[in-house]
């Protein structure tokens, strides 16, 4: 399952409630929820696990949006853009909206 979050973890707990129901599916992180993917942010040890395993995903023109390098990103989340979202639905659809 592909599971998005489009709150930062500072405005909501949306993030901590995906997490729990994560299992063995990717995060996709989006809009404000690439907030979650800093390496400074206090969820990226929450994200630590996951991302080795290679399961996060931050989305690139959101976090350009927000003036947000990728070399601030915390190990292992991986960078995305349009079109490798619709791979990650192809990949591990159906998809799970926290919101």
């Amino acid at each position: 399952m592909l599971h998005t979050v489009n709150k930062s973890p500072l405005q909501t707990r949306d993030l901590d409630s995906c997490l729990a129901h994560l299992g063995d599916g990717r995060l996709l992180l989006i809009e404000d929820g690439v907030y979650a993917a800093l390496a400074a942010a206090p969820s990226a040890s929450q994200l630590a696990d996951a991302a080795a395993a290679g399961r996060v995903y931050a989305l690139g023109p959101d976090m350009e949006a927000r003036g947000l390098a990728a070399d601030h990103l915390a190990a292992n989340i991986q960078v995305v853009d349009y079109q490798g979202v619709v791979q990650l639905v192809i990949d591990h659809g159906p998809h799970q909206a926290w919101v």
